[in-house]
């Protein structure tokens, strides 16, 4: 198997990771003493996108979903003239509470905390979809404030499942591939657009039964084989029409402005 891809396997270290999990607690806390009247660090909050994927590699953003009162969706549905750029702006300060020197800023769909070292966090603040009868589901709404404002739907709790599920299948070749995609990205693509969740669904979907093997065990495949078929895969499936869809969600992945990025990437590993 590919020696390249072997390397990427864990690509954060762990002073880093301590850094994100104390700030992840920040801002945990900071949404709740304002939204729920408590002061806990973990309530409320999940990591999702690369982060909570574990396909993040150590020069990505952290992005943290947190979780508001039903009471405060009302609040903000029923607001005139972009609740969801309102509900944005108070979501922003809670968070200078806590961060006050640092670059704090509502950007569409979420809010952004640039830190002096260049660690950035992105806070999606959302809302747990209802049913009919009224529980609550797996599956989130969120604000966007482009356009006058509209609501949208994700389900992050089950993309998580399903990497996890098949990173478990591959013996962690798949976590392993969505990093290496991204390192390449960033030494080599820096100036193409190319989404976390494009990489991280199509390694999903293109993967099929490849997987690392186990001490002892053998294979007719030879060093650049998985990488060809990446390529072939993206050739054959994603280089003109067909959707992509996200892991566990099954929802469709914006793949325009990322498919240019993503073909140069997967032809400069067969090169």
């Amino acid at each position: 198997m590919t020696s390249y891809i072997e390397k990427h396997k864990d690509i954060i270290p762990q002073p880093v990771r301590e850094t994100v999990t104390r700030r992840y607690h920040t801002i945990t806390k900071a949404g709740n003493q304002v939204f729920w009247d408590s002061k806990s660090e973990v309530a409320h909050s999940l990591y999702v996108g690369s982060y909570g994927r574990s396909t993040a590699v150590q020069t990505g953003d952290v992005d943290v979903l947190y979780c508001l009162p039903q009471s405060e969706f009302e609040r903000f549905r029923k607001a005139s003239r972009n609740g969801q750029s309102r509900l944005l702006q108070v979501l922003r300060e809670a968070l200078k509470i806590s961060f006050p020197t640092s670059d704090i800023r509502a950007d569409g769909q979420v809010v952004k905390i640039q830190f002096s070292d260049g660690m950035k966090f992105e806070v999606l603040p959302a809302f747990h979809q209802i049913d009919y009868f009224g529980q609550e589901q797996s599956s989130f709404r969120y604000p966007d404030s482009n356009m006058g404002g509209n609501w949208k739907s994700t389900d992050p709790k089950a993309e998580q499942k399903a990497m996890k599920q098949k990173n478990k299948a591959s013996n962690g070749l798949l976590q392993a591939t969505c990093r290496h995609l991204r390192v390449v990205r960033n030494e080599h693509f820096s100036t193409l657009k190319l989404a976390g969740i494009v990489i991280d669904s199509f390694a999903y979907n293109a993967i099929g039964n490849w997987k690392y093997l186990a001490p002892g065990q053998h294979s007719d495949s030879s060093a650049g084989d998985f990488e060809m078929m990446l390529n072939d895969y993206f050739r054959e499936h994603y280089l003109w029409f067909d959707s992509l869809y996200a892991p566990g969600s099954n929802q469709v992945v914006d793949l325009d402005a990322s498919r240019d990025a993503l073909g140069k990437i997967l032809a400069y590993l067969v090169k």
